[in-house]
């Protein structure tokens, strides 16, 4: 099985993780190619080596000529303020054109349906943009319709994401993989201010890949990145059995002080994994369970209870009826988390509801391989939740999220684009 790991030990850009999988011997030249296809004028892109702290490295660039004057959409190119956090962690990525335009959803997704992408690919590519609409939406509370992308609207930040698409495409990974993520600390300067690290449009990116800072006072995970990383990647953790065959260094523009300013793209076969090897299995690993019943708090403040013990962190929370002393019906809360949250995990629901004690056990618990997997309908894209067994599909289903979304841009019923979801999935296959 071909595995693409990414080493992100300082962090990840969209023009990072383009260098390190150039640098791992994907060809210049193909991917001028498929970024051509773009119909987009007036830039360019090269590669070139550099050194970080004794490591070679590839830095991808784009260069944008600003005399021609052409661009997506409304025919004027722009590569935007990088100091909003895009692309490369805020450093000089490319020239600075503050006067040039972000670049609406519809622009961009017309300029992808005009790419070589794979179909596939383009739906993957307009899948996730979509998610930056609706990042921003949520952010500044403006209607996805009237989004214009300020954190990767910008010319070289699409051709960031629709290059890293195309790359990973290119090497035909069956299972890519990524280390927890360091984001750096200290504040970083977007379009509308000074926010602390990670950025607004990072966190709500980041879906549920684990971060943590080593206390480097810089922006090291950017929306490019923490956007090709959480979308690509179907685990997330060390570096797993596996025999290397390349590695590839790419490189930011920042010079830390102790650390390469680079990611690492280890590309090999998974060991154990090959037609005659042993078939692998997943394995077992702990969960703490808490469990309470409760029949003396209000109602409404049950939601509440479990929002904040998601957002700590906790894996599965879920309340079930039941009958309790003197013939009063109450709640039984479970809670699932990882072994090392249950002390975090009490301290919420002491603190947050009006039990007086909590049961607690460790269980061991199997789950399927899973990842998300963006299939390309008649009605437009659609991400489906992927289950594999010892590398045996056995369960896809669609996110309801994006079959309400269709919906209701389609006026379509739900059970009906359910229906064509599932129809262009067996297809797929």
């Amino acid at each position: 099985m071909k595995v693409l790991y990414f080493d992100c030990f300082a962090g990840a850009a969209g023009d990072m993780i383009l260098g390190a999988l150039l640098d791992a011997g994907l060809p210049l030249e193909e991917l001028k190619r498929a970024l051509g296809s773009l119909a987009v004028e007036g830039w360019d892109v090269s590669a070139e080596r550099v050194i970080k702290k004794g490591i070679t490295a590839t830095k991808f660039r784009v260069h944008e000529h600003v005399h021609q004057g052409s661009g997506i959409g409304d025919q004027r190119s722009g590569i935007g303020d990088q100091r909003s956090g895009i692309g490369d962690q805020g450093s000089e990525h490319h020239s600075h054109h503050p006067d040039h335009p972000h670049h609406s959803l519809d622009e961009i997704y017309e300029a992808i349906e005009r790419s070589a992408l794979s179909v596939d690919g383009k739906a993957r590519a307009i899948a996730m943009f979509r998610r930056l609409g609706e990042a921003e939406s949520a952010i500044h509370g403006i209607p996805i319709d009237q989004i214009h992308l300020h954190e990767v609207g910008a010319l070289d930040s699409i051709i960031d994401i629709v290059g890293a698409v195309f790359a990973i495409e290119w090497f035909k990974a069956d299972r890519i993989i990524s280390s927890a993520i360091n984001v750096g600390s200290g504040m970083v300067r977007t379009e509308h201010g000074v926010f602390p690290v990670p950025a607004p449009a990072t966190l709500s990116l980041l879906k549920n890949a684990p971060v943590y800072s080593s206390g480097i006072p810089s922006e090291l995970l950017t929306p490019t990145g923490a956007l090709v990383l959480s979308e690509f990647a179907t685990a997330f953790g060390p570096i797993p059995p596996m025999t290397v065959d390349r590695v590839g260094y790419g490189a930011g523009d920042r010079e830390l002080k102790e650390t390469p300013n680079v990611v690492r793209v280890l590309v090999g076969e998974a060991e154990g994994e090959h037609p005659q090897a042993p078939s692998h299995k997943p394995q077992a690993h702990k969960v703490a369970v808490l469990e309470c019943e409760i029949d003396d708090m209000n109602p409404q403040i049950f939601g509440v209870l479990m929002e904040k013990l998601y957002a700590a962190g906790a894996l599965e929370v879920f309340y079930s009826a039941v009958q309790m002393k003197k013939n009063r019906p109450g709640t039984l809360m479970t809670i699932v988390a990882t072994p090392d949250q249950r002390d975090a995990m009490t301290d919420i629901v002491f603190r947050e509801s009006t039990t007086i004690g909590i049961r607690h056990q460790e269980l061991s618990r199997e789950c399927l391989d899973r990842e998300i997997v963006t299939v390309s309908t008649s009605l437009g894209p659609v991400r489906f939740k992927v289950a594999r067994r010892d590398g045996r599909v056995v369960n896809a289903q669609p996110e309801f999220e994006d079959l309400a979304k269709l919906s209701a841009e389609r006026g379509i019923p739900v059970k009906d684009v359910q229906a064509l979801a599932h129809k262009a999935w067996l297809e797929r296959k």
